[in-house]
């Protein structure tokens, strides 16, 4: 008999079931999410959302514009806000996550220099308290005018906030999107400068 066909071969270091991860891998790694992306934008109607409960991790009343044909939110300096009347909107920034863990940042508008809320806007800040307590998800509802809140009746888990400051969430999210002096792209775009 010949020896030499016994002898086990060398196993293949590309084999996919030698080099498969168990699938705890994550656990033993020893890695640390980096908060990259900070959306800003009202829930989706399809998530259910809770908002940070401390008050400092809300900015109000700041000055924001919202850039419709480009999606985009732009943060609005309190100097910058006294050369643009009429250009910004009040609002308060509320820190909120879903349950997917994605965070973002939710404007709501705030009353007009009248006072007077409109239903969408006073919907949406009751409903961002409200929040604060429960599980929720926001659906515009045309007919009505306002906001329809549906709370989750399941027994969720309370969010599992990121460990980074409200300073740095802003950061974030309005990296490319601050409006803090006269030459800024947005405010020439407003002015019909370019």
């Amino acid at each position: 008999m010949d020896t030499v066909n016994n002898i086990n071969p060398t196993p293949n270091p590309f084999d996919p079931a030698a080099l498969r991860l168990d699938q705890s891998f994550a656990d033993t790694v020893g890695v640390k999410k980096h908060l990259m992306t900070v959306p800003v934008r009202k829930p989706n109607r399809q998530d259910f959302v809770r908002v940070h409960p401390d008050p400092a991790y809300r900015l109000t009343p700041a000055a924001i514009i919202e850039v419709k044909e480009d999606r985009e939110v732009y943060l609005v300096t309190p100097n910058m806000a006294q050369d643009l009347p009429g250009e910004f909107i009040a609002a308060t920034l509320f820190t909120a996550i879903n349950r997917q863990g994605v965070l973002h940042l939710w404007p709501v508008k705030l009353p007009g220099p009248d006072g007077k809320h409109n239903e969408w806007h006073r919907s949406a800040a009751e409903a961002a308290e409200l929040a604060m307590k429960r599980w929720l998800r926001l659906t515009a509802n045309m007919s009505l005018g306002a906001y329809e809140v549906f709370e989750a009746t399941g027994d969720l888990p309370e969010p599992e906030w990121p460990d980074i400051p409200f300073p740095e969430i802003l950061k974030i999210a309005f990296r490319d999107h601050i409006v803090d002096r006269a030459d800024h792209p947005l405010v020439q775009r407003l002015r019909g400068q370019v």
